[in-house]
């Protein structure tokens, strides 16, 4: 049985959602914005992101992609859905969980930027910049959290535990 020691509560949560949201409306004032959530740990974050944003949202779109098994990355790339809005010439904020490795997010970058947007900024709820491998940073982030699998507010562990309203910190049962 999996336990876990609570990392980020749902009230800090909420309120680092809304101070990030501030800024990335500051940033676009006068502008609108495409919002493309990455599926599937991205979609509580991307509704709640969206909802605190004080700019036009043009639409939101989603795109499904994966590097993950279990709690590793598999360093492949698996392009699952792809969106369907022409974002060429249109402002994007890509909303993602977690940014680990950044492999993913540089490959969807670039995949995005060959189709001409105007923009392109990165959000993400969590950030672990110990992991990266590459130069990648997001523009906007909610947390920058330690070298743990954590799951809650969206992220999962073989698709189980994503409805935490809290996030956490996985320890097996080696860990405990």
């Amino acid at each position: 049985m999996d336990k876990f020691d609570l990392l980020i509560s749902e009230e800090e949560i909420s309120s680092k959602v809304k101070e990030v949201a501030a800024k990335i409306s500051a940033d676009y004032e006068g502008e609108s914005v495409v919002v493309i959530g990455v599926l599937t740990g991205a979609f509580i974050f991307t509704a709640d992101l969206v909802r605190a944003l004080t700019v036009p949202v043009e639409t939101i779109d989603f795109i499904q992609l994966s590097s993950y098994k279990g709690d590793k990355s598999t360093g492949n790339f698996v392009f699952k859905k792809d969106i369907s809005t022409d974002i060429n010439g249109k402002n994007i904020l890509i909303v993602e969980d977690i940014v680990d490795t950044g492999r993913t997010l540089k490959k969807l970058r670039e995949m995005l930027t060959m189709r001409e947007p105007k923009s392109i900024k990165i959000c993400t709820a969590f950030d672990k910049p110990s992991r990266r491998v590459n130069e990648l940073v997001p523009d906007y982030n909610c947390f920058t959290i330690p070298d743990e699998f954590i799951v809650g507010y969206g992220l999962d562990y073989d698709g189980k535990y994503r409805e935490f309203k809290d996030v956490r910190i996985v320890r097996t049962e080696d860990e405990q």
